[in-house]
């Protein structure tokens, strides 16, 4: 038994705490969960209150939230090097927990529908869609990586919002969104943690079939 376990569905948020466990390349257990009750009974909720996943096990702790999951284990295995040098940590952070916060949040409610009046914008914490987005592609343009010329884990959880919001049309197509996945989508983590997750998904997939 692994002293790592990670708590996901294939089809949510857990696809990014798989990419960081690939990229700290730690042996790690899996637990698939299925939407609705398996993830709202008590032996789970017990993990995590909430009843969602990612959830990450670390012998006797347990970690939740996608952000936190990949700062925990970037710092639990600095041998991997994707936690931030001293120089880095002021972009780290910063970006890592905008993107946790107001891109969240501001990517959710637009999907939705769910736009604050011009005049209400100052009681919303991410301002308007807009500002968000733009500020977003100055962060991933400043450098090759958010920290600057290297890879950390806030590119992890960046690049997947990144890639997520490109995709599904939560995220504008701009070159420099398509600039910055481009420099994180071939990496071997990327692949191995793709595959992983679309097998776990297709098992899924034809066990309720």
């Amino acid at each position: 038994m692994a002293e790592l376990t990670l708590y996901t569905n294939p089809m949510s948020r857990g696809r990014i705490a798989r990419w960081m466990l690939e990229e700290i390349g730690e042996p790690y257990d899996v637990e698939i969960l299925d939407f609705g009750p398996p993830m709202k009974n008590d032996q789970y909720c017990t993990i995590n209150p909430m009843g969602k996943v990612p959830a990450l096990r670390h012998g006797a702790h347990v970690v939740t939230e996608a952000a936190a999951i990949c700062a925990y284990l970037a710092e639990a295995f600095p041998k991997a090097g994707l936690a931030p040098r001293p120089e880095e940590r002021a972009d780290y952070y910063r970006w890592m927990f905008f993107t946790a916060g107001p891109v969240e949040a501001a990517l959710t409610n637009h999907a939705l529908g769910l736009e604050p009046p011009a005049d209400k914008s100052g009681m919303v914490g991410y301002g308007s869609y807009a500002s968000v987005v733009d500020t977003l592609e100055k962060a991933v343009s400043r450098h090759p990586y958010i920290t600057g010329e290297r890879f950390t884990a806030a590119d992890v959880y960046v690049g997947s919002h990144v890639s997520w919001g490109t995709q599904f049309g939560t995220l504008p197509q701009r070159p420099a969104f398509a600039a910055y996945w481009d420099r994180l989508k071939d990496r071997e983590a990327v692949a191995r943690a793709t595959r992983l997750d679309d097998e776990a998904a297709e098992t899924m997939k034809k066990a309720t079939a």
